[in-house]
């Protein structure tokens, strides 16, 4: 599978990403070198290992829950770059086909 100059376009439109003629052309070469370098990875025979369900050997290492008062909307909202009263003003990120 090899990523071409439309899909580096589209992610970059999705991710809201803009670049220059020369950072696409290595964000193309450097998304394909990813592609080969897992492309390698599932020639490898995994048949006799068993998935991993933690990357440590430590156990029970989540925090204890604390039950605490909200947030206030008003400081939750604060920062927001939109707001309309209560809730967040985010893009529109679904579009008709």
């Amino acid at each position: 599978m090899n990523i071409d100059k439309n899909t580096i376009e589209k992610i970059a439109h999705l991710s809201r990403l803009y670049f220059n003629e020369a950072d696409e052309e290595k964000m193309l070469k450097s998304l394909n070198e990813i592609l080969e370098w897992v492309q390698m990875l599932n020639k490898i025979d995994t048949t006799n290992v068993l998935p991993l369900t933690h990357m440590s050997h430590e156990v029970n290492v989540l925090r204890e829950d604390v039950v605490e008062e909200p947030l206030p909307h008003e400081k939750a909202l604060f920062n927001a770059p939109r707001k309309d009263s209560n809730y967040f003003r985010v893009p529109k990120v679904i579009e008709n086909e």
